[in-house]
């Protein structure tokens, strides 16, 4: 899902820095100091969760778990997953400097999506319909993300077109896989710290 250095034209590329750069200010401006501990844990769990990674081309297929930040961060999922891609380029050349904000806009702005389309869904107090919500939740995520992801090879240069495609479809089976770790996290924090989704009844 990174997408590498010296790949987009340069007007995604400041297009991707004036979105998440306005974004990542929202998320600021919601972020409670007394939550900071909270939300470093789940920029750690994005952190490793994405250092494993396949190389597809100029970009790669690795887990995400950025509906699981939306889930219980909500924007603040944009200063999370942007303090993440600057630790993995900085440290493990993951992704690249120069496309800090497209690559956390990719990210970062489906989860944030799926946190408002899904949230009224996931407090609901029937287990079976808020486990099949944090999956969805999770899920699409992910696609959303390589959709994003494809459209900005593809606003680059046709020739990308082909391998945008397969970016969507190596992350079909993440998406599996993501639905459920975001299912199975969601359900375990709502039985022992029900606190931690307190962002979910925000403005509901």
């Amino acid at each position: 899902m990174h997408i590498s250095e010296g790949v987009l034209s340069y007007k995604i590329l400041c297009g991707g820095a004036l979105l998440s750069g306005v974004s990542t200010w929202i998320g600021l401006k919601k972020l409670d100091l007394e939550k900071t501990p909270r939300v470093a844990v789940f920029t750690s769990g994005f952190f490793v969760a994405s250092l494993i990674h396949v190389p597809i081309g100029p970009s790669s297929a690795h887990l995400i778990l950025n509906g699981l930040l939306g889930l219980f961060l909500g924007w603040v999922a944009f200063p999370a997953i942007l303090v993440g891609l600057i630790l993995q380029a900085v440290m493990f050349q993951f992704g690249g400097i120069t496309t800090l904000g497209v690559n956390t806009f990719n990210m970062a702005f489906p989860a944030v999506i799926c946190f408002y389309v899904f949230r009224r869904w996931i407090i609901n107090n029937n287990r079976m319909t808020s486990s099949v919500s944090a999956f969805l939740c999770g899920a699409l995520a992910v696609m959303l993300s390589a959709i994003l992801v494809s459209i900005s090879l593809a606003l680059t240069g046709m020739h990308f077109l082909n391998m945008a495609k397969l970016i969507i479809l190596a992350h079909i089976p993440i998406m599996v896989i993501e639905g459920l770790i975001t299912a199975i996290t969601f359900q375990f924090l709502k039985r022992v710290r029900p606190e931690i989704l307190e962002v979910l009844y925000e403005g509901v």
